[in-house]
């Protein structure tokens, strides 16, 4: 799956209220998570579609409903390529400030 669909689905703050709520109780079915926003169930359906088309949630049937589980891979990936590079470099600068300043006798 395409990082690009992963960045689209988690640029919308409704979209990220969604993964929220997974993230604190996964396994919601539709009408759960419509109780926990303020949208009708159209709209619901429609930004789990796109939350599913960039692989950040899975479903899984259960009879007649379908339950919605957060899929953090995706975004645990974009984490490792954009945040974790740039932390690198921070923390490596201030673990070389660290050994500089106990070098210097006071």
């Amino acid at each position: 799956m395409s990082m690009d669909a992963v960045f689209r689905a988690l640029a919308d703050p409704t979209r990220r209220q969604l993964l929220d709520s997974l993230h604190d109780r996964n396994g919601q079915t539709l009408n759960a998570l419509c109780e926990r926003t303020d949208m009708t169930r159209q709209a619901v359906t429609k930004h789990l579609a796109i939350l599913e088309e960039a692989n950040v949630i899975t479903t899984v049937r259960n009879g007649r409903e379908k339950e919605h589980y957060l899929n953090s891979v995706p975004i645990n990936e974009i984490a490792e390529r954009w945040i974790g590079k740039f932390e690198r470099g921070r923390l490596t600068a201030l673990s070389d400030l660290k050994k500089r300043l106990e070098r210097e006798e006071p």
